[in-house]
């Protein structure tokens, strides 16, 4: 018998991550999304590691999450420094995986209560 809920209330949680699409609270994405741990899930301009700029994170450092956990497609990439300026000013971290490990880790620490957002390149 289970006894816990499934997910918290208003909790956002991913899934399903398949090559070229995301699944969050039952809603695919076929494009690259923000998904704050709470609240609305969002389009996210960068289409490849390359596209990313430092405003792309900057708008992610005024919401002021715990940690954000950065998705980088099929295959682990670091996103330039220069490009995360803004957060690491902020002092929030960011971890950089894969995009199936990241979904996997946004829901662990969305799960505990954590002011995580996650940056999925799809």
């Amino acid at each position: 018998m289970k006894l816990h809920a499934d997910r918290a209330e208003g909790v956002n949680v991913i899934h399903a991550c398949e090559p070229g699409s995301v699944s969050i609270n039952g809603v695919t994405y076929r494009h690259s999304v923000l998904v704050p741990y709470t609240g609305e899930v969002a389009a996210w301009a960068p289409v490849a590691l390359a596209d990313l700029t430092e405003d792309h994170f900057t708008s992610l450092a005024a919401a002021q999450p715990e940690v954000i956990v950065f998705g980088s497609g099929a295959t682990l990439r670091f996103p330039p420094p220069a490009v995360l300026r803004a957060l690491m000013q902020a002092r929030i971290g960011v971890e950089s995986m894969d995009t199936a490990a990241a979904c996997r880790t946004f829901n662990i620490l969305a799960g505990e209560g954590r002011r995580v957002w996650a940056a999925l390149l799809v």
